[in-house]
């Protein structure tokens, strides 16, 4: 979001909530740590990286209780950020947790 000055996977989850009618937070989830680029990272070593690293944010705990929640992102390459984010939702207790992406990277690890 910082290089490119906006968050393309929470403009694509604002998209999808108008046409669906539900409710959308962009801030429900952060970081409880920096986490370096998981660019040339193998799918072990971006596991590694985001173990733990990601949480609900305390302020929007709230909303997730008893809730599907729909995870939102533009590519996944190996998974490892949607399932940390995952994660912590269903520490949460999210009742189940989804994911939709625009795009899946194929490589070889």
């Amino acid at each position: 979001m910082v290089r490119r000055r906006y968050d393309q996977s929470s403009l694509i989850g604002q998209a999808m909530v108008r046409e669906v009618g539900a409710s959308f937070s962009a801030d429900l989830l952060m970081r409880t740590r920096a986490t370096v680029s998981l660019d040339g990272k193998s799918r072990v070593e971006r596991f590694a990286e985001l173990q733990g690293a990601i949480v609900v944010d305390p302020k929007r705990a709230g909303q997730i209780g008893g809730r599907s929640i729909l995870l939102v992102d533009d590519v996944m390459t190996s998974g490892a950020t949607l399932a940390a984010c995952a994660e912590a939702c269903l520490k949460s207790q999210a009742s189940e947790v989804c994911v939709v992406t625009l795009a899946r990277v194929a490589k070889d690890d």
